[in-house]
């Protein structure tokens, strides 16, 4: 995969969207209005999630349902040292990387000798026993969460109890976050990947380890959750086991099929849709009939379902239009 041509339409949209999120805190402040910057910090910290969640399922074919799991782990790496009155946020996001990428050996390693409907349930089985393992500990405030009363602290280096400086890293985060997936993708090691999802046998048959190939892949693609969890908790400045249940790892799917399984972009649009389609859709259902937005999990749905149907390549497919013509 190459990069997109200066000529592409799609390279331009994003290049706008780049744009826009990075004009985002002045324009709040022009407008004098916070909850704009909240809603846009939120769509890109989920954007990094949907993108390492990418790597594995749009270009390695695993359809993991427990990747929410790993946003638990890393925002309970900032939360917990935190109740403990330790900020240092080398130390935090450290614990929220290595904390992801340890748990996603063990599992992966089990969950990885399956395929099909039986990896699916494996990684929503371990994703679940997370769940209900941080919902037990009643030190950590158990199925009611605990809040984040201060920021990790990085020192003269960064000052994240700032909303603006929190936002930038942030969104720094996720191009970084992309142009790593892209330089794996265009490895050798992403080539195996991208492989073994269309023929492992065949993979195998020219000497490749692709359960190895695999695990590492899926261990990079944790961590990067892992670290997109410790921006969560210092969004939010409160965590739950919510936030790790296998409903959140629906979601994440659904941000990169909407958005545009194995491409680079498509987990953005997609995260961007997720965040915007809810509030518009109880808006119109409201508008239908009072009491109504309730429901808009149904037009969602089938939004979902057109989309998958008809959208080929998501979001990101409809940019590339003239290929089409």
């Amino acid at each position: 995969m190459n990069l997109v041509s200066l000529s592409a339409p799609r390279f331009w949209v994003y290049l706008a969207l780049l744009v826009l999120f990075a004009l985002v805190p002045p324009i709040t402040q022009w407008i004098d209005n916070s909850y704009y910057l909240d809603i846009a910090n939120r769509l890109v910290v989920l954007a990094i999630a949907a993108v390492s969640l990418n790597l594995i399922l749009g270009y390695g074919g695993m359809i993991s349902f427990g990747h929410a799991a790993y946003i638990g782990i890393g925002a309970y790496a900032v939360g917990i040292p935190a109740h403990y009155d330790i900020d240092n946020g080398f130390l935090q996001f450290a614990i929220a990387i290595g904390a992801s990428a340890a748990f996603a050996l063990v599992s992966g390693m089990i969950c990885l000798r399956t395929r099909g409907v039986n990896f699916i349930m494996i990684t929503m089985a371990v994703s679940m026993m997370v769940f209900y393992g941080f919902v037990s500990i009643e030190e950590y405030g158990g199925d009611d969460g605990l809040t984040i009363y201060y920021r990790s602290n990085f020192g003269s280096l960064i000052d994240l109890s700032d909303d603006v400086t929190l936002y930038y890293l942030c969104l720094a985060s996720l191009v970084v976050a992309v142009f790593i997936v892209y330089r794996i993708i265009n490895s050798r090691f992403g080539m195996v990947i991208q492989g073994a999802k269309g023929n492992e046998a065949r993979m195998q048959s020219l000497g490749f380890n692709t359960y190895r190939y695999k695990l590492a892949c899926y261990v990079i693609s944790a961590s990067m959750c892992g670290f997109a969890g410790a921006l969560m908790g210092n969004d939010t400045g409160f965590i739950s086991p919510e936030m790790m249940d296998w409903t959140r790892s629906g979601e994440l799917i659904f941000m990169v099929v909407f958005g545009g399984t194995g491409s680079l972009g498509g987990p953005v649009l997609g995260a961007g849709a997720f965040l915007l389609l809810e509030p518009v859709l109880e808006g119109l259902l409201n508008a239908i009939k009072e009491g109504a937005e309730v429901y808009w999990h149904i037009p969602f749905g089938i939004i979902l379902i057109c989309a998958v149907l008809f959208l080929r390549g998501g979001l990101d497919g409809l940019l590339d239009w003239r290929r089409k013509r």
